[in-house]
């Protein structure tokens, strides 16, 4: 018991001495279109050094819009980021990763690029890797907007359900695919 207290204290001390030479460089985030599909957001963003950072961005939707339609979903990006410049201001090159889970059925959405959506419901994981490129510009010391666009691969695990009352499963699937995994527009906060 000694033992696991002793080194419970000695990795928090490594861990707060850590976090406290790098408290300015932490950063807020939300990505602002992602709320126009009722899923609240928000990211995170840690200082490596003067070229490297860290960012972990998450959402979650848990709303139904009408009797079969949803879009329930969670997901994160992890991201490793180097900063053209320094940290948290201008051009950035990234490699991130994206998991969630999602259910989501009965949407009609545009350019027929998911067709089945409108007559089924799939509910699944994906998980998948990629590579982005982004910038920041900086409005003051706390305010900033940064624009991220990224691409990559995604692997898809699914059921597909019906609509009707009963919810009767169909089918499942897989999917690999190659496209965008990465799209932002946030609005910025520096924590100092």
């Amino acid at each position: 018991m000694y033992k696991l207290k002793t080194q419970s204290l000695i990795l928090f001390l490594v861990a707060g001495l850590f976090f406290s030479a790098q408290a300015q460089e932490i950063s807020l985030k939300t990505n602002l279109p992602y709320w126009f599909t009722a899923t609240p957001n928000v990211g995170f963003e840690y200082a490596l050094d003067e070229n490297f950072s860290l960012e972990l961005t998450g959402g979650f939707n848990p709303f139904n819009f009408g009797e079969t339609k949803q879009m329930k979903h969670w997901i994160v990006w992890p991201e490793l980021r180097y900063w053209m410049s320094q940290s948290f201001s201008g051009h950035f090159f990234g490699f991130h990763g994206v998991g969630g889970q999602y259910n989501i059925g009965g949407m009609d959405l545009p350019w027929n690029r998911f067709a089945g959506l409108k007559t089924s419901r799939y509910k699944g994981n994906a998980v998948g890797v990629g590579l982005s490129y982004g910038y920041k510009w900086i409005f003051n010391d706390r305010w900033g907007l940064e624009v991220t666009v990224g691409g990559g691969f995604a692997r898809f695990n699914y059921d597909i359900y019906s609509l009707d009352e009963n919810g009767q499963k169909m089918g499942e699937n897989r999917k690999n695919y190659f496209g965008p995994t990465k799209g932002a527009l946030s609005l910025v906060y520096v924590i100092r």
